[in-house]
Parts: structure tokens; sequence; C-alpha cells
């Protein structure tokens, strides 16, 4: 019993010494506690932002969560930027001793202040802005003592605009518009910035951009509805219509949308791909800004959502956000920019504690601590390399449809997308992939001129009649009008037009595309080199020439004795007195040597019998038998003679029933100039200059016919000997005047018809005839 006694004295003995020492250590580390230090860091954020309301109830978790876990004692000095960062953080260091900014502070406002000798000089800052170049150009234009206290607690903007480009390139779209707000760049050398970096990523893939739309920043502008509006019509009025929002505000993407929506932007036909920087703001939209971005595609930095670590700030976060901002309760789950704030003072909380207890803490060892930091945050890895995240981000590509969004892949810099980006509900509510470009619009189509004059209304004709209501209606078709319109309908993109009759001449019409009073011509345009001098053409839809018609010769259309020519007239008598005198010697040999079948009582009657066998023999025709030796080689020599006279008179016929019919009644054009012959054009084309300039007739004797029809006239009165086509119009002459006339002399070779443009139809007809050779078949 005694024993037992002891050794429960020993055991209360052991519990009281611990129980003591846990005192003593508990004491200590109260002590150490309340006599830590304080650390005094000024927070600049926009307040007025969603962005700025998200980062200060971050940092105020952050601080929260920090200070209950002893040193160091953040204390907090929060000043609103009211949209100029540079100016708050000067005021604040002014009056405040700071040991480090953290706040929405870009690189150039960074070192705009470390040029004063103030105490903002020599400050470690951590930046919340989103990201743009590298800092190491700033570097090469001042030292680096100036730039090493800044961080940028976000990775390189390249990446961003890597992965637009791969969206771009993955749609193969040739040309953007980038449309961005101004000021909000950490850039400082020319080359550098959202538009730089763009056209780099693009141009890696064969891409660039068209236009560039930089606005300035909202609260800079006096009535920013009005000037969004006004802008975005420029915008529209573009060709381009792949539209990449940049750098941005969330206040000033909500007021482009609304008035892109209004201005028809967001219907079919357009494309809108928006960085992360808005992007990352969807989650806290209400549902009319949803609503008007409908279609929109875009990337959103992707972080782990799924970690306790991340669903007990979020928890946190969600409460104090309610209610601080009560309005925006039901919106109030935390951003990614909420997590890069958090991440910002845990990152400057595991610096100062590398500090030994009691130490200063010096600006550049504080930096150099901020440089080697290395842990897991809410927003990903933190570690930094030439002041940026270390880190390649990833992104979420998305697609906003209804209330919502879906997310359709991710990309990463080393690997692109992680799978195909379809379907896509894109503008307008479409599916198929806009071709991204666009001729023309519904409220300002393209003129395009047609030659409403013109003589063959085969290739364009134009009729206007009046309906019942009084109104003048324009039909406008032909082949040329065909072809056109199947070139449009191959196009890849929209093409609005429409077609203006066009009265004056052809070389007129040309000179009112180079004024710009018709956006194009279409028609039976013959591409001429002084046609160059105001307008370029197409590639020619048509191979053409210049070409002569005239009637052929009178005589051949008399085909009455037409059989009779093959032979002349020595000829034909010949023939038949060879047939005379061979019939009269196969007659009499045959008689002499006693054929029954060559006896006649009369002298009348034998020569009856002698010219009817020599009109037989000439067909092999004859009843009588021939017996006699002498006779039947007679008869052979005459065979022979016959079979080549006949294919000879065959031969001969079919010529002359051919080629004679169809030969010209004139065959050079010097003949006609030099005889003052009269000869007839079209008189709205280039070939009554032609033929006075090139071809030297005098003036008075071209005559200018205005339709088809009146050629035959002309010729028919003598008004005209010949008539000047280009080779279209005179195969469809000749194939409604087949009779009577041909082509005469040599062709000329011209250019061929082809549409006109000053600026714009190049492309159309050319990607037509390249892409689509046989598809007018």
């Amino acid at each position: 019993m005694e024993k037992q006694i002891r050794n429960m004295n020993n055991i209360t003995t052991i519990l009281n010494f611990w129980f003591l020492l846990g005192c003593l250590f508990l004491f200590s580390v109260n002590e150490a506690c309340t006599t830590r230090s304080n650390v005094s860091v000024g927070v600049i954020i926009d307040q007025s932002s969603r962005v700025g309301k998200e980062q200060k109830v971050a940092i105020e978790l952050a601080v929260r969560d920090f200070n209950d876990r002893c040193r160091p004692n953040l204390v907090l000095h929060v000043e609103d930027s009211h949209g100029n960062a540079a100016s708050a953080a000067f005021d604040l260091a002014s009056h405040t001793k700071l040991d480090a900014i953290v706040g929405s502070i870009t690189l150039q406002e960074a070192a705009f202040l470390s040029q004063f000798k103030t105490s903002t000089k020599d400050i470690p800052i951590i930046s919340l802005s989103p990201s743009s170049t590298s800092i190491v150009p700033l570097q090469q234009q001042t030292s680096p003592k100036k730039t090493r206290f800044f961080f940028q607690i976000s990775p390189p903007n390249s990446y961003r605009t890597q992965c637009i480009a791969s969206i771009v390139s993955h749609f193969r779209w040739k040309k953007v518009i980038l449309i961005h707000e101004q000021g909000r760049s950490t850039s400082l050398s020319e080359g550098s910035g959202i538009f730089s970096r763009l056209s780099d990523s693009l141009r890696a893939v064969d891409s660039s951009i068209d236009h560039h739309f930089p606005f300035p920043r909202l609260p800079s502008m006096l009535d920013p509805n009005a000037f969004v509006e006004r802008e975005l019509k420029m915008v529209k009025s573009k060709n381009v219509k792949i539209l990449v929002l940049g750098e941005s505000s969330l206040e000033f993407a909500v007021i482009l949308f609304e008035k892109a929506k209004l201005l028809g932007m967001m219907e079919k036909g357009y494309v809108w791909i928006v960085s992360d920087e808005i992007a990352n703001l969807l989650d806290s939209l209400d549902l009319s800004v949803m609503l008007n971005l409908q279609g929109v595609i875009g990337l959103k930095t992707d972080y782990d959502d799924t970690k306790e670590y991340f669903r007990g700030f979020k928890s946190k976060f969600r409460g104090k956000y309610g209610l601080e901002y009560p309005p925006e309760e039901e919106k109030s789950n935390p951003g990614l920019y909420s997590l890069r704030a958090y991440d910002a003072m845990h990152t400057l909380v595991e610096a100062f504690r590398k500090f030994p207890e009691g130490k200063i803490y010096d600006p550049i060892e504080l930096s150099d601590k901020i440089s080697s930091s290395d842990f897991q945050g809410l927003s990903g890895g933190i570690s930094f390399e030439n002041g940026f995240l270390s880190h390649k981000p990833v992104f979420r590509i998305f697609n906003v449809i209804g209330r919502g969004y879906r997310e359709m892949a991710t990309w990463s810099p080393d690997f692109g997308f992680s799978e195909e980006l379809s379907p896509i509900f894109w503008p307008g509510g479409k599916k198929t992939v806009p071709s991204g470009w666009s001729m023309g619009s519904k409220e300002n189509p393209m003129r395009i001129g047609v030659p409403a004059n013109g003589a063959f209304k085969q290739f364009v004709h134009v009729i206007v009649t009046t309906d019942e209501n009084g109104r003048n209606q324009t039909r406008i078709f032909g082949f040329s009008i065909d072809v056109f319109k199947a070139a449009v309908k191959l196009l890849p993109y929209d093409f609005h037009y429409v077609l203006v009759p066009y009265y004056g001449s052809y070389d007129e019409m040309v000179a009112e595309v180079h004024n710009k009073s018709l956006d194009g011509a279409v028609g039976d345009t013959e591409i001429m080199a002084e046609r160059y001098a105001y307008a370029s053409f197409t590639q020619p839809y048509i191979e053409s020439g210049l070409q002569m018609v005239v009637t052929v010769k009178p005589g051949l259309k008399d085909s009455k004795t037409l059989p009779l020519r093959p032979f002349t007239m020595n000829m034909w008598l010949m023939l038949a007195a060879m047939s005379m005198s061979t019939g009269a010697i196969i007659w009499l040999s045959e008689y002499s040597t006693g054929n029954a079948q060559f006896t006649n009582d009369s002298f009348v009657g034998i020569i009856g019998s002698i010219l009817w066998f020599s009109v037989t023999i000439m067909s092999f025709s004859q009843r009588q038998n021939i017996k006699n030796g002498a006779s039947q080689l007679v008869l052979a020599a005459w065979i022979c003679v016959v079979f080549v006279v006949g294919a000879s008179f065959t031969a001969v016929l079919s010529t002359m029933m051919t080629v004679p019919r169809i030969q010209p009644s004139f065959q050079e054009i010097d003949y006609l100039r030099n005889t003052n012959a009269a000869v007839g054009c079209n008189g709205n084309s280039f070939i009554v200059r032609y033929l006075i300039d090139v071809l030297h007739f005098k003036r008075e004797n071209v005559r200018k016919i205005d339709s088809i029809d009146q050629y035959p006239k002309a010729f028919e009165s003598g008004e005209i000997k010949a008539a000047f086509f280009v080779a279209p119009h005179a195969k469809i002459f000749l194939a409604e005047y087949c009779r009577g006339y041909t082509i005469s002399g040599p062709s000329i070779k011209l250019g061929g018809f082809g549409f006109v443009s000053y600026e714009i139809l190049i492309f159309l007809v050319n990607y037509f005839a390249l892409q689509n050779k046989n598809k007018l078949n």
C-alpha cells in the first residue's frame, strides 16, 4: 500500500512539473506576442470597383488570419486610389512610415515613384495589377536598384496574348481588331504593352492586328456612354469582325458590351474574345450583363478550387463581403483577384518572419526575402523570377451561353489546347464558325456599278419597271451578274452590296470607281492597261480579244449550180466525150464479134443503144454481158478513170460546201482602213478609242452602234463594211446571226473581262478564281 501511495505521489509530481512548464511556455509566448513588432503595410486599391472591393476584403481577412499567429503584427493603412494609384501611394507614404506597399500599382507608376527622394523610395511593392511585359526592358533603361523592389503577383502578359493568338489560329482567322482601355498598361518603352505583345503573338501564327482602338480610362470620359457608342460605330464600319478586348476595367467592359448589343455587334458574323482580366470576374456579373455577352469566348486563369484551404477562405470571404457590401451579397464568391491579394499578404508575412527577432526591417533585405518566396497559395504556386510569378499559367477557355458560361478546354503554354474547341455558340446563336471578315454592312452596303447601256444584254441587262404604286423597280441580271453572285456565295465572309445601274460609258464607270462614287463595278468590262490608272481589276473571268466580223462573199450564198462547180466546163466536156467514146468502142467491139445483145436493125437504134450504153457504164448498170477480151480491157481502164474522177468530185464538192461558205468578204484590217471603209462598234466601250488611237481609223469612219440588233441592219444597208467586237460579244453575235457573217483577220489579244475595284473587289474574284475554278460549270 505504501508503495502505491509513493507511485501516485511521483506521478502527481511529474504532472505538476509539466503543468508549470506549460504555463511558463504560454506566459513566454504571450509575452512575445504582446511585445511583437508592428509592420506598416500600405494598401492602394480602387474601392469603387469590384476588383478593389474583393482585394480589400481579402487583404483584411489575411491580416486577421496572420495576426492570430503572432509575429509580425500587420498594421494596414488603406488608401483609395480613385483611379490614380501613384498619387495615392505618394500621399500615403508622405504621411505614414511604411515597410511595404500592396495594391494596384503598375510598374510604370512604381518607376515614377522611385524617381523622387521621398518616403516612397526603396519601399518593396507587391503589385496586384494585371501584368503586362517583362521587367527586363525597364531594367535596361533604369538601374536594377529602381526595379528590385517591385513584384508582380501574376505571370507575364505574354502568356495571355499567346493564348489569344492560339484561339485565333485555331479558327484560322487572319486579322483582328484590338480594343482596350488606356492607362492600364505597365509598359514604359515603345514596342511594349498589350498592342506590341499581341502583335508579336499573332505574327507567330500568321495573323495580325488590322485596327487598334485604345479607349481612354473610364473616369476621364465626360460622357462614357456616348463616347463608347461613337467609337464602336467606327469599329463596326471596319471589314474585320474578330474583336479582341484586351486590358479593361469591368465597368468599361459592361458599357462596351451594352453598346455593342445596341449597335447589332453581338449578332451573326461577329466574334468577341475577352482576356482573363475581365473573364476572371464572370462569376460576379449580374444577369443583365451576362445577357449582353452571349456568344463571347475568352480565357480565365485556372486555379484549384477543390482544396480545403480554398473552401475555408471562400466561406469567410462570402460572409465578410456580404456584410460590407449587402447589395452584392448574391454575387459574393471570391475571384482570382481576391486570391492574389490574399497571397500577396501571405508573401509579406513569410518574408517578415524570416527576420530575426528584434531586427530592423531593411528594404533591400526584405526585397531579397520576397524574391526567395516559395509556397503554395490560394491562386497557385508563389515564387518569383524577374519580379513575376515564375510558374506558367493555365487558362480555361469558356463560352458565354444563357445565364452562365461553359468551359470547353484548357490551354497551357507547353501543350496548347487540351481538347477540341467545339461546339461553340457564337454571337447571334449560330454554331457555324464566323469567317471573321465582312465587306459593307446592311446599313451601308457596297455600291457596285453595272453598265446599263451595254449593247449585249446577255452579260448585263437592266430593266426598270413601275409597280402599281408608281415606284420604280429595277431588275438586273445576266451572265456577268451570275458570275458575281456565284463568287459572293463562295466567299468565306459576309459581303453586303447593292447593284447600281450606271448609264455612262464603261470608261466613265471605271473613273467613278476611282472617284469612290462607286465601290466597284461588275459587268462585261474589258481589262485595259490605261484603265489601271483609275482602278484595279480582278483576275479575268472570261478570256477576250478584239475580233472583226464581216459578211461572207455574196457568190457563195447561191447554191443552185453548186454541184457543177467542182469541175470546169472543159472538164465536164472531156468527161462526156470520154464516156461517149468508151461506150461506142465497147458497143462496136461487141457488135462486130456477134454478141447478140449488141444488135439492132436500124441505124437510129444503133446510135441510141450506143448513147445509152455510154451512160450506163458510168455507174456500171448496163444490162449487156461483155464477152470480147478487148472490150473488157477498155472497160477496166474506164472503171479506174470513173473511181478517180468520182473521188475527186466528192472531195472538191465537200470543200466547196464548207470552207468557201465562211470565206469573208474582207480579210485585212489594212484594206478597210486604206479604202476609208466604215466600221461599227459598241459606242459605250473602249473599242471606239482603240480603233481611232491604235488601229488608226478615221473618226468619221467609226460608227457607234447601241445594240446587237442594229448590226445586221447596218451591214445590209451598207452603212458599215465590218464590225469590231470583243471575243465574247462576237460569239454571241454569230450565235444569233449565224448566216452570212464570219470572223475575219487576226484576233488582237486583250486582258479579258474582269470586275473593277479601287480597293476591295480584288480579293473577291481572285479568291473565287483560285479556290473554285470548276464550281461555275
